[in-house]
Order: C-alpha cells, then structure tokens, then sequence
C-alpha cells in the first residue's frame, strides 16, 4: 500500500453487524468458502455472503477486530477492496494533533490505515471500501478538528493555498494587537529594571496599584482578544483528556494572569512575601508564540510552493475547433478527441497528438529540461507546456485526471504526504509528549514550593509556567514532513517524480546501480553513425540509392537509414524488383541500378571481397556497431554502420554516481560484445549481459549479494520485474512514456542525470531531517529541565517565561528554515 500504516493498535469492532466488499468470488461454492472462512473466526455469530452483490454481512457476538475478519477472507483466496480518502483537517497546531486525528480515524469502522501530515494539513485514510466517509469527518470533527473530504486534490490546492494565506493575515493582525498590548505591559512592570540597566534612576510617576490595574486590563485585552485562540483551542482538548501544543499555552498564560489578578485584587489570600505580578509573562508569551506561529505559517506556505507551481500551469480554458469555429471552453469541458488550437506563447491546454502545424515547447515543467523541444505533426505534447512562435492544432488525448499533469500533481501530493519508517518513532513520542510536558510542569511546582527559598509560591509558579511554555511539540512534528515536502518539491521542479516519502529513504541506502542498456544508457533505437564509400562511389548517391531500397524494408536498421537520407535531404528515386534473401539481405533496383545491401555473406554470395573495408570495419565493430555492406550494379560500394548510440548525457551520469561513492552495473538482454564494448567506453564497473527479463532478476539478487541495497533503473515497462526486485525502482523515460506504477521514482526525463540527482536528492533530504529530528529532541531535552530550574542549585540560573516563550517561538522557526534551505539544493547535473 502506499502509505505507512498508522501507529496506533486498530480497535475491535463494537457494532453487531459488519458489512464488507470482496472481490474475486465466481461461483456459488467462492461464497461457501467465505462464508466458511468468516464463520472461524471468534466472535463471528453468522456470516452471509452475496454473490451478485459482492458483499458479506458479518453477525458478531462481541466485539473483533475488522483484520482478523479482512485476513479470513484474504486466507480464502479472495480480496477485500480498499479505497483511499483524503481528507484536509484544519487547526492542527502540534505533532500531537496529529496523533490525536490519526487515533481517532484509526478507531472508525473499516477504516485499515490511517497517516495525518501536520505540514500539508491533510489526512489519506485507506478504508474498506464503500466505508462512509461522513464517519471519517465526524471522527476528526469530535477530535476537536474541522475536516471535509477532499475529491480533488489538485483542484484544492488553491483553495489550501487561499487558506493558508488567510490564516497568516490573520496571525498577522493578532500579533500586531498582541505587541501593541504587550509593549505598555512591558514597560509599566519592567521600565523601572531598564531603568537602573542604563544608568538613571527611574521616577515613579504612578503607584504600584495604578500600574498594577493597567497591566491587568491591558492583559485581559491580550487574552480575551489575539491570546483567544490558545484558550479556544487548548481548553477543549484538556476536557477531553488530550492537550495539544494550545493547552501548554494557554495553561502557562492563564496560571500567570490568574495569580497576577489574585495578587493585585485580592493579595490577602497569598501568603507574605508572594504578591507579584506576573501580567508582563502573560502578555509577551501571547506575542511571541504568534510570532512564532506567523513565522511559522509563512514558512510552511513556502514549502508547498512547489505544488502550488504545478497547479497554476493547468490551464483553465482551450480553445477548441468546432464546426469550422474556434471556441473558446473551459478546460473541464474538453473530450478526448476534441482538435484544439494552441497559439503563440500560449500554455497548451491538453496532452494529445499535434495534427497541424510546428513550434518549439518548452517542458521543463514536465521533464526539467530547459531547452524547448520542436514539434510538429505526430509529435506529442504535454497540458500545461508553453508553447513558442508556433501555431499547433492538437488532437486531445488524455483528459482531467488521466492526465500528465494532473498525475504529476497527484504523485507529489502523495509523496509529500507519506512517512518515512522513521517517523512512527516521532509519532509515539509526540502522543505523550504534552502529558508529560504538563506532568513535568506538575512536578516543578511541587517541587519548588516544597525545596524552594522563598517566595517559594511566585518562585514554583514561574518555572512551572517556563516549563509549559518552553516545550515544543511543534519541532518534533514538523521536522520530517516539512523536510519530505520541500525535497519532493525541488525533485518535481527537476522532473524527478518520488512515487512515495519512504522511497526517499530507501533510495539514499543503494549502494549499487543497476542500469538497463537499450533505452535507458542508449537512446533506444538505431541511428545510422557511419558510412564509409569504396573509390568512385559518391556518398550522398550511394546513401539515396541504398536509402530507397531500404524503404521497402521494416527492418529498424533500414529504418535508421532512411531517416538518415531524409534527414540530408536526399532525393530518392523510384524502386522495382524488390526482394529478400532471408539471412542475407535484399536486393532491388532503384532508379536504373542494382542495389543490394546486407551481410558480408551476401556480398561473399556475390563473389565481392569485402577487405577493402577490413581495417574500417574492425574498428566499427570494436565499438558495438552492427555492419552491413551495400553493392550497387555488382560493385561493392559502402560499409554502413548502424547503432543504438549512446544518451549524450550518460557519461556524465555514470560519473557523477561514481563520485557518490557508488558502484554501476549493466543488466541487459544484449549480446556480450556490444554490452562490454558500451561498458569499457563509459567506465561501467560490472556487465550483466544476454538475459531475460527473468534472468534480470536474478542479476539483481547477485548484485544485493555481492555490493549491498541495489538501484535498479529501466525504461518501466519491459523491466517491470526488476524494478519490483530492486530495493529501490528508478523507471527513466519522457514525459508520456512513463511507466508510474512500475518504480518507486519516475524521471521525467530520458536523461539518465535524474539518477544522480534522485540519489543526491535523497540523501540531502534525509540528513536535513536527522538534523531537524536532532535540533527537535535535542532543544526539548536539554531546555525544559533548564525551564525547571535545574541550574538554580548550581549557578543561580532561572530562566524566564518570557525567554522561554522566544525560545520556543524559534524552535519551530529553526526547524522550517532548515528545511527550506532543501528548496536552493543543486543537483549534481547543475554543477
């Protein structure tokens, strides 16, 4: 399955009834064994299943866990349909949101995964299917989180990206209503300090019960107005007995503007010594933490640019022919087949066939390549390409969310929102991470008062208070999505295409890389590179009349030399008499002369000596071409050669995966020669030739044995099985021809530098998350026992709320700022 599956234990079912779908039941005794099956299992009352409809209805007499039911019928041979549902959870503030959302989805009925990204916002629940995903929104809604399912989540994006522009304007608003009420705070309790810091003393122009009231009405301002939010948020979650990042806030700001409010109104009840204030804590929290949380929201916009980029390409309208007009309609409305017209300068609206006309198309979108790419009738585009000069018609082949584009949207959107194995860890973590934060809080209180100097009161409320503040969940809970997001992003920009998260991680271990021949390290079809004339032989004669022979031919090498004559322009004359000698070649007459062209047996056959070419043809085939001869009214006239030449950009490839320390194989069906020739001219350290799709299998298996977790990288559709084999799946092609559900990571592109790139992508990502995983643990464990009081004993040192709440507010900050350094990474193709 494509997500990591929560890491909350499934509950039992509580209902006495279960309905599931299952599929792959034909005949009346498939519904015997099922019902069989099911009937096994404890707690199964009764099982009815419904060939026609598909389904089973489970009666149970006490409550079972919906896996043991899904594995009796999966023991039977039969299959239970899942289906995925997003949905966008809103108000998710720390990681323990997230594991409060996902726990309570994971206790929905028929729900079998459940993985929530607190940097995306969304949740993709894998469910049984036809599962109602009104009890998914409920489940979350009662979790204290609004959501609602999303249908598509391309054409949201917007919306999400309208949402999260709004909520940063918001924060905006309320941190500058917090400042403006936390500065007279500020000053009113501690002007008189900087006072005597800078050398004068401070004149008291109001007394201590005058500035006292001040500050409490300004402070009650703060908290009922920006501070609101904490307490609308946190309260709730600490009633249901599952307190969030708003609970530590709000518990931390409310304790000190409590006291404060005790000891200006009613000092009596505080024992002698303890009636201070505290308001300036209370209110400059307030503003650093929505400080924190603007900075915050403006960075995580930034690590969703990358989406937000490839959504704005799709087009909103096309103009399509119709009845000889040219209409102009949205996008939605165009149907396969539809010719539609695409001007100068304009994005094309849909992927399809060009039927007219030619231009330059720029890809990068597509394939990261810069350089505009010419297309004329039969050449295929891409929705969402910008065309140049041209005019094109384009007959429309896939539409809406069988499109390219849309399909890249969906697979970035997908990998942005998978987790890494590492990440169930920070997951168990962060569930309890704020009741031991409140706990811990507990303890410094009880502490303080008991072992405290005095006042030990105000002294017990303030590291309490430093404690609840100083804790930051958020860290733990964005270091690895924020970091999965912006590397996906910045691998989508250079048309690399992680299928999942995890594959980051497992494509960082390869040690080894496999590589494919034909297609992948070649260009994938013959190309005529050579053409050596005897004397008294023109070649742009010789080429015409061997060219048009060969148009009777279906042979790819025939076909590479007409497109070569094609190419030059050739004029080729008429041809008649045209036959093949089977292993030999073929022989017919162009124009007024004999020509014929094939092996050295055929000119052998035809009593001419070929060493005229001995020397020519040595070399050539030193260098994996394959030969033919050709004669022309029985003279022996050329030597061509013909090969499946070699990507101008995979030298460069293999070495750059050397300097990554890592070994490169060839794993191809060709012949040894050929294999071993292209191998010794590339550097490649290890030639697996002459086998089988099969055989590439067990190649790999070798190579895992021999070097460690191997790369296997092919064109994804003939290499299918090896990609499956490989640790990690690398299916390399161009745009439409991409196999995407056959490897792990698609390269967009038919240059074989993605794979360095992928590779150095990965391991860039995955140490920027052990260093945010590091920053996150490390600043929890070293600052909240500082934040309680840990020093005191030894140096005297306490650490204010208010510091407390800055460094809080900057642990988050770090953590963002780390991970958008990912989006400036240079591939190694760059350099």
């Amino acid at each position: 399955m494509s997500l990591a599956a929560s890491s909350f234990p499934e509950p039992p079912i509580s209902s006495p009834t279960v309905r599931l779908p299952i599929a792959g039941m034909s005949c009346a005794s498939c519904v015997g064994r099922v019902e069989s099956a099911l009937a096994a299992v404890p707690g199964v009352r009764e099982a009815n299943v419904n060939l026609a409809t598909e389904r089973a209805d489970i009666h149970l007499t006490r409550p079972t866990e919906l896996a043991a039911l899904i594995a009796a019928i999966e023991d039977a041979g039969y299959d239970v349909p899942n289906e995925t549902v997003t949905l966008a959870v809103d108000e998710m503030s720390c990681a323990s949101c997230t594991g409060r959302v996902e726990q309570a989805l994971s206790a929905v009925p028929g729900v079998r995964e459940a993985n929530v990204n607190l940097a995306t916002g969304r949740a993709w629940v894998v469910t049984v299917r036809g599962s109602s995903t009104q009890a998914l929104v409920a489940a979350a809604t009662d979790a204290g989180y609004g959501a609602r399912v999303v249908v598509d989540g391309a054409a949201t994006s917007d919306d999400a990206a309208m949402r999260r522009a709004a909520e940063e304007a918001d924060l905006r608003r309320s941190l500058a209503v917090a400042i403006a009420l936390a500065l007279p705070v500020f000053v009113l309790e501690m002007g008189s300090h900087l006072g005597l810091m800078l050398g004068f003393a401070p004149v008291h122009i109001v007394s201590t019960q005058t500035s006292w009231t001040a500050q409490f009405a300004l402070a009650t301002l703060a908290l009922v107005g920006p501070g609101r939010r904490f307490f609308a948020k946190g309260v709730p979650a600490l009633l249901r007995g599952a307190p969030d990042m708003n609970s530590l806030v709000a518990l931390g700001t409310g304790a000190a503007y409590l006291y404060s409010v005790v000891a200006t109104f009613v000092p009596s009840v505080l024992p002698d010594g303890t009636a201070y204030v505290y308001y300036e804590a209370a209110v400059v929290i307030i503003a650093l933490v929505l400080l924190g949380r603007t900075l915050e929201a403006r960075a995580r916009g930034r690590t969703s640019q990358a989406i937000q980029r490839l959504v704005r390409l799709r087009p909103h309208m096309a103009t399509v022919l119709r009845d000889g007009r040219a209409t102009s309609v949205p996008i939605s409305d165009v149907a396969r087949g539809d010719i539609v017209l695409v001007r100068p300068g304009e994005s094309v609206a849909v992927d399809g066939e060009v039927t007219d006309g030619a231009s330059f198309v720029d890809e990068a979108m597509i394939t990261g390549e810069p350089v505009p790419v010419s297309k004329r009738a039969g050449s295929t585009v891409v929705g969402g390409t910008v065309n140049g000069s041209g005019s094109l018609t384009v007959r429309a082949g896939d539409v809406g969310d069988a499109a390219v584009l849309a399909r890249i949207i969906r697979l970035v959107e997908d990998a942005q929102g998978g987790k890494l194995p590492i990440q169930a860890l920070v997951d168990r973590v962060t569930l309890w991470f704020v009741p031991a934060v409140m706990a811990a809080a507990a303890l410094t209180f009880v502490v303080w008062m008991v072992f405290g100097p005095t006042p030990s009161l105000g002294l017990a409320l303030v590291n309490a208070v430093a404690v609840l503040i100083i804790a930051c969940p958020c860290a733990m809970g964005l270091a690895t999505p924020t970091s999965i997001m912006v590397g996906t992003g910045r691998a989508a920009e250079t048309g690399i295409l992680f299928r999942k998260g995890e594959a980051l991680q497992r494509l960082k271990d390869a040690r080894v890389v496999a590589l494919d021949k034909t297609g992948t390290l070649t260009v994938g079809r013959p190309v005529l590179t050579d053409f050596v004339t005897a004397p008294g032989f023109e070649r742009d004669d010789v080429l015409a009349l061997i060219a048009a022979v060969e148009t009777r031919s279906e042979h790819p090498i025939g076909r590479a030399i007409v497109d070569a004559a094609e190419a030059e322009g050739l004029l080729l004359p008429s041809v008649s008499g045209f036959k093949t000698t089977a292993g030999l070649g073929i022989e017919a007459l162009a124009g007024e002369r004999r020509v014929a062209v094939g092996s050295d047996r055929l000119m052998q056959h035809m009593r001419l000596d070929v060493s005229t070419f001995a020397e020519a043809a040595a070399r050539l085939a030193g260098d994996a071409r394959s030969l033919l001869y050709a004669a022309i009214d029985g003279r022996l006239a050329a030597l061509i050669a013909v090969s499946d030449p070699v990507k101008e950009t995979t030298p460069a490839a293999i070495a750059a995966l050397h300097a990554l320390g890592l070994k490169v194989a060839m794993v191809t069906g060709d012949n040894r020669r050929t294999a071993e020739a292209i191998a010794r001219r590339l550097g490649i350290d290890e030639v697996v030739a002459e086998v089988m799709p099969d055989g590439k299998v067990a190649a790999i298996e070798r190579l895992r044995a021999t070097y460690g977790a191997v790369a296997f990288v092919g064109d994804g559709i003939n290499d299918a099985p090896a990609l499956a084999s490989a640790d990690i799946g690398l299916a390399i092609g161009t745009g439409t021809d991409i196999a995407i559900e056959a490897a792990d990571v698609v390269l967009m592109s038919g240059a074989l530098t993605g794979v360095p790139d992928a590779i150095a992508l990965s391991r860039a990502t995955i140490r920027n998350i052990s260093q945010n995983l590091f920053w996150a643990f490390a600043y929890n464990i070293a600052l909240v026992p500082v934040a309680a009081g840990i020093l005191y004993p030894l140096n005297g040192t306490l650490l204010s709320p208010v510091f407390a709440a800055g460094a809080m507010a900057l642990s988050s900050v770090f953590v963002l700022a780390n991970a958008l350094r990912l989006r400036s990474f240079r591939v190694p193709s760059t350099d």
